[in-house]
C-alpha cells in the first residue's frame, strides 16, 4: 500500500514538474535591472510567488489576479514561482523580482537587505491573523507523545523544512527545541529536509518519525491526500504566526508603487468584488490583502533574535567578558532592527 502511494505521488509530482517547466518558460523571464526604477510604462513587472503546494500549482492559482493587475496597470506582469525558499530569495537578490508574495523570514531579508518594503498582508475569510507550526507523527507510529520524543534522543528520524521556512524550521526550532536547550540538527538519529507535503508523506509512509508542518499547508494536504491526512496526528502546536505579506521594490517609481499597493489591498472589495473574490479563493482560499507596513515583520525579527541568543549560548568563549559582549551586540542589533521596521 505504501509503495502504491509513493508511486502515485511520484507520478503526480512528475506531472507537476513538467507543467512547472512549461510555466517557467512562458511566465518567468527575468526582468533584470532594467525594470527596477525605470519610467517606461510598457516595461514588464515580475511578481515572485512563494510556492504554496508546488510551483506550477502556485502559478495557476495566482494567474487570474495577476492578469487583473496587468489590466489595472496597463503593463505586462510576469510571474515566477520556484520550488524552494532559496530559489525565490536568489531571484530577489538578483533583482529579477519587483513584487513578491513571501512568508515572514523571506520578507524580512527582502526588506533589510534587498531594498523592498511591505505593502500588504494576507487575510483569510475566517478572520484569522495567522497560522500555526506543528510537529506531526503517524497514528501508526510508536511515537505517540512529546514525552517519548523528548525522552529518547538519537532514536527518531526527523523531517523538516528549509532553514528559511518559518513553520518548517524557524518557529519549531525556537519555540520547541531551543526553548528546551536542544538543537534539532543534533538531537535526532537523522534529519531530512524537504517541503511540507513531502515531509508529511514521509511520516505517513514510515520514512520519518516526526516532521514539521503548519495548519495552512495541512488544509491543502487534506484536500490532495485525504487518506494520508487521516493517518497523521499533531504532537505539538506553536503560537500564532502572522500571515504572509506582499513586498515591492523601493526603487520602482513612487506612483507605480502606489498603484500596485492600491490594487493589492483593494482587490475583491470593489464593484467587481464577486469575481475577484472567486480569484482570491484560488490562492488557497484567501479573502484578500490588508494594508501593512514593515512593522508586520517584527515577530520574525524576534525569532532571529532567539536563534542568535541560542547560538551564542552554545558557542565556546575565551572569556566571560567576550560572551557578554556578544550578547550585548545581539540585543543592540535586534533593538536597532525593530526600530527600523517600525519606522513610518
Amino acid at each position: 500500500m505504501r509503495a502504491g502511494v509513493r508511486g502515485a505521488v511520484r507520478g503526480w509530482l512528475r506531472g507537476v514538474m513538467a507543467t512547472m517547466v512549461a510555466c517557467a518558460l512562458l511566465l518567468s523571464p527575468a526582468t533584470g535591472d532594467a525594470a527596477a526604477g525605470d519610467i517606461d510604462p510598457t516595461a514588464p513587472l515580475t511578481f515572485g510567488i512563494l510556492p504554496i503546494g508546488g510551483p506550477a500549482e502556485s502559478l495557476e492559482a495566482w494567474r487570474p489576479m495577476l492578469d487583473d493587475l496587468h489590466k489595472a496597470l496597463d503593463r505586462p506582469v510576469r510571474a515566477v514561482s520556484v520550488a524552494t525558499y532559496e530559489g525565490i530569495a536568489q531571484a530577489i537578490s538578483e533583482q529579477r523580482v519587483d513584487i513578491a508574495f513571501l512568508s515572514g523570514r523571506l520578507a524580512l531579508d527582502a526588506v533589510t537587505q534587498q531594498n523592498m518594503q511591505v505593502i500588504g498582508r494576507l487575510t483569510r475569510g475566517d478572520g484569522s491573523r495567522g497560522y500555526y507550526a506543528v510537529l506531526l507523527a503517524s497514528k501508526d507510529s510508536r511515537l505517540r507523545t512529546l514525552d517519548q520524543l523528548l525522552g529518547q534522543p538519537g532514536k527518531w528520524r526527523f523531517a523538516r523544512g528549509e532553514a528559511l521556512s518559518v513553520s518548517g524550521y524557524l518557529v519549531p526550532e525556537t519555540q520547541f527545541f531551543a526553548a528546551r536547550g536542544l538543537d534539532s540538527d543534533t538531537y535526532f538519529k537523522s534529519v531530512h529536509i524537504d517541503n511540507h507535503q513531502n515531509n508529511a508523506l514521509a511520516v505517513v509512509n514510515g520514512e520519518a518519525d516526526v516532521a514539521t508542518n503548519n495548519t495552512a499547508d495541512l488544509e491543502r494536504f487534506r484536500q490532495h491526500f485525504p487518506d494520508q491526512y487521516a493517518r497523521l496526528h499533531v504532537l505539538w502546536k506553536s503560537t500564532l504566526i502572522p500571515h504572509a505579506v506582499i513586498v515591492i521594490r523601493n526603487d520602482l517609481p513612487p506612483a507605480l508603487r502606489e498603484q500596485v499597493a492600491a490594487f493589492i489591498t483593494g482587490y475583491g472589495k470593489g464593484k467587481d468584488g464577486a469575481r475577484e473574490t472567486a480569484n482570491l479563493k484560488l490562492i488557497h482560499d484567501i479573502s484578500g490583502f490588508a494594508p501593512a507596513t514593515n512593522g508586520e515583520l517584527v515577530p520574525f525579527a524576534d525569532i532571529e533574535y532567539a536563534l542568535e541568543q541560542r547560538r551564542a549560548s552554545s558557542a565556546q568563549w575565551v572569556s566571560d567578558s567576550a560572551r557578554e559582549a556578544r550578547f550585548r551586540k545581539i540585543r543592540v542589533d535586534h533593538d536597532s532592527l525593530v526600530a527600523r521596521l517600525r519606522e513610518k
